[in-house]
């Protein structure tokens, strides 16, 4: 008997609730419809367009407009569009498009204007402005709802500037920003872009310590399998360029038995030839943050 009104109220369920799209017959709703039920992205454009022109919830339309222009190749259109109609958006939008540009600039590769916006979000977090005043926001991942701390954020936020950073190879700042992500909420996804850090300035003894707190189980998410196998990757990557040193070290590519000492090893002498020395040495890390304090901006 309750499996029969379980079934009744199943075929009862609204369209709009099966679908999860929203109630009504508004531009934005026919966009959701065409977006999600129809499956015809460049049609869904349009009609957020006639949305946005409408004033029809605004601050989704804007949004979910950009992300099925990035999934179309059309990113630099969502960055214009994002820019020219946000002001019709209301505050607590603001933040959202934010994550949106973000992730646009990434895509079309505009490195510097995704850096300036990054650190503009680590000001607003130092300035008790994330999250719209509150400790926590709601995030969704896969259809799924968590709570995000502004701890998480910014740890999040450091996490994107080092990649950021990495990719205009200014791998110093991006090790000084990592070491920080990693004091405020560890993980092992940063734990390896630290130790890739370490390792595209030779500093492969280093870089060996921190995979190996993945490889040990030691830092958050190192269960995760996808983090784990670049570990390993980067480990064996690590192992290699440790062995070419030592083969260029010990002189097996080139040179001479003249340039060696009795017990085999590269005279001193010839060392200092070849390569002069380098009186640099690693700061601490709190001394390398505050050298890039202004690139931190937190």
């Amino acid at each position: 008997m309750n499996d029969g009104k379980k079934g009744d109220q199943n075929l009862e369920t609204p369209f709009h609730v099966v679908h999860k799209l929203p109630a009504g017959d508004s531009p934005y709703v026919r966009a959701k419809h065409v977006q999600l039920v129809q499956k015809d992205p460049e049609a869904a454009i349009v009609l957020f367009w006639k949305a946005i022109n409408a004033g029809d919830r605004v601050d989704s339309a804007l949004k979910d407009m950009a992300v099925v222009m990035k999934q179309q190749d059309r990113a630099e259109e969502a960055i214009e569009a994002i820019n020219s109609f946000r002001d019709r958006c209301s505050k607590q939008a603001q933040e959202s498009l934010d994550n949106v540009l973000i992730d646009l600039y990434k895509k079309c590769g505009r490195v510097e204007e995704q850096i300036d916006l990054l650190k503009q979000k680590l000001r607003m977090i130092n300035q008790g402005e994330a999250f719209n005043g509150k400790a926590t926001k709601t995030a969704r991942s896969h259809g799924k709802k968590f709570q995000v701390t502004i701890r998480q954020e910014t740890s999040r936020i450091l996490g994107n500037l080092g990649w950021a950073y990495m990719q205009q190879e200014n791998h110093k700042a991006a090790e000084a920003v990592y070491q920080k992500a990693q004091i405020i909420d560890p993980d092992a996804n940063k734990a390896c872009n630290l130790s890739l850090c370490l390792m595209k300035q030779s500093r492969h003894s280093e870089a060996r310590a921190v995979l190996e707190q993945v490889l040990h189980n030691k830092v958050g998410g190192s269960n995760d399998q996808k983090s784990r196998k670049r570990a390993e990757v980067l480990m064996k990557e690590l192992e290699e360029a440790e062995l070419a040193n030592k083969l260029l070290m010990m002189g097996l590519s080139s040179g001479g038995s003249e340039d060696y000492d009795g017990d085999g090893f590269i005279n001193q002498s010839v060392m200092n030839q070849r390569s002069p020395l380098r009186s640099s040495r690693r700061l601490p890390i709190f001394e390398e943050i505050s050298q890039f304090r202004d690139q931190l901006a937190c």
